[in-house]
């Protein structure tokens, strides 16, 4: 609580009363004016200096037994902290604070210690990015991070898609030349869909006009996008209701939330449906998590390969956990999922030291890399880019890093794991989840401070890193 404000509401309306004074000839006494009285009598102003010097002067007030209406503090408090927009639309009204108060104070203190401490936790996390508000707005999450979190919690496995994504799979046409043909004749014949490509705008991927029945695909992107493509647009038309039903179970906060997620669930049917569970988690192990094969048996991409692997959750016939992560030039995560104990963070950049970074200094390479966590889990990360270009020349070309892996006990499962030395001393690199948040004093790498941890500043020394901490 804030002791440096005094707020004696009360105390001011009791002593006028016993002077039967009106409001107006008290605040004449103290100096004041009747509507600054007003606030004060009602804990909306706290009481300055000159009044409590005024209050000893007229009416020979003991300023140090004005301590003791310890309540009215703690309701201008609690007014505070309701005031906070994490509250926004759930303030109580002044009655229930005054008896919260008065007849509950150490409920009351606890709410208000809480706040605090929100409050201080927020203004550390505001300096992860300066657009994130210090009065609470990191109470509810963004549209897209609430996606993230419910693939995240369903362990990134939707089974009631799944399933279905499979059994499509099984009844496409085998004579077709591929999966794109297929899909395209399943969506033509049973779902009476016209298919058609064009080379308009490069950044539109998929076009589909319901009321002609007619889907457009860009054609300047290669066939596993076109198929993708395709197949996220069956799997809305053709799954509609099981996607309102998961969406509806799943309660998001906002419209936002629930349309950005029926496009992951969409993305993730059609995933399913062109690396169909049972064939593909068989052909993991063959192939030894090989994304190449991968990505040439299924007819697909190795982002969509990578991608799959991390859904590979199913009771029963679980995959090998990895975790997989898409990242940008400037370090940004676009895409993350962890079925290890190695989790992404959610504000600032990756690992300087991960090698994920290390994939842009050499593109279309596999890099692979022994990581140590500070927690002493051990990992095997395999990074690789991908480039997605759309189109000319002048068309934009995008390129993201492709950062994957698994715990060191899977390492005899993976063909990128093949004559690495886990023996070696020094083979395993130290890297952290994000600066804030790692604890390792001895990094050289180190961009900012953990957030917990007191600084240790001397000016008469200059180490790599300007401070120690602990």
């Amino acid at each position: 609580m804030r002791t440096s404000k005094l707020f004696i509401g009360q105390a001011l309306r009791d002593l006028r009363v016993e002077q039967s004074l009106t409001q107006a000839a008290f605040a004449e006494s103290l100096g004041i004016s009747t509507s600054y009285l007003n606030q004060m009598e009602n804990n909306q102003r706290h009481v300055t200096a000159t009044v409590l010097l005024a209050l000893a002067e007229h009416y020979s007030v003991d300023i140090a037994a004005l301590s003791s209406f310890d309540h009215d503090r703690l309701l201008a408090d609690m007014v505070e902290c309701f005031a906070d927009p994490l509250f926004k639309g759930k303030l109580p009204s002044s009655h229930e604070l005054k008896l919260a108060s008065q007849n509950s104070p150490s409920v009351a203190r606890a709410l208000i210690t809480m706040h605090q401490a929100l409050r201080r936790t927020n203004e550390k996390l505001a300096e992860l990015d300066d657009s994130i508000d210090r009065t609470g707005s990191l109470a509810e999450p963004t549209p897209y991070e609430e996606v993230r979190d419910y693939f995240h919690f369903n362990n990134n496995y939707v089974h009631e898609l799944d399933i279905p994504a499979e059994r499509l799979a099984s009844t496409l046409d085998t004579s077709a030349r591929d999966r794109f043909d297929a899909l395209t004749s399943y969506a033509e014949n049973t779902l009476g869909l016209t298919v058609v490509q064009h080379d308009g705008n490069s950044r539109t991927l998929r076009h589909y006009q319901p009321d002609k029945r007619l889907l457009e695909l860009n054609g300047r992107h290669n066939r596993a996008t076109r198929a993708f493509q395709l197949a996220c647009q069956i799997g809305l038309i053709e799954h509609e209701e099981i996607i309102d039903a998961l969406i509806e179970r799943a309660d998001f906060r906002s419209t936002d939330a629930a349309d950005i997620c029926r496009i992951g669930i969409a993305n993730y049917f059609a995933g399913a449906t062109l690396m169909p569970y049972k064939a593909f988690h068989k052909s993991a192990r063959q192939l030894m998590h090989d994304l190449v094969l991968l990505a040439d048996e299924f007819d697909t991409s190795i982002e969509q390969v990578a991608h799959r692997l991390s859904t590979l959750q199913r009771p029963g016939l679980a995959g090998v956990p990895i975790f997989f992560a898409r990242v940008d030039r400037a370090g940004n995560i676009t895409k993350r999922h962890s079925a290890t104990k190695l989790q992404f963070a959610r504000f600032g950049s990756a690992c300087p030291l991960w090698n994920a970074h290390k994939a842009f200094e050499s593109p279309g390479q596999m890099i692979r890399q022994l990581a140590q966590t500070p927690d002493g889990e051990r990992y095997l990360c395999i990074a690789t880019t991908v480039d997605k270009p759309s189109g000319g020349f002048n068309d934009p070309n995008r390129r993201y890093a492709l950062a994957l892996g698994c715990e060191l006990k899977y390492i005899d499962q993976f063909v990128y794991g093949a004559q690495l030395n886990t023996e070696a001393t020094g083979a395993f690199e130290p890297i952290g989840v994000s600066c804030r948040i790692c604890e390792r004093t001895d990094c050289v790498q180190r961009a900012a401070p953990p957030l917990k941890s007191s600084l240790n500043v001397d000016q008469n020394v200059r180490e790599i890193i300007p401070y120690g901490f602990n």
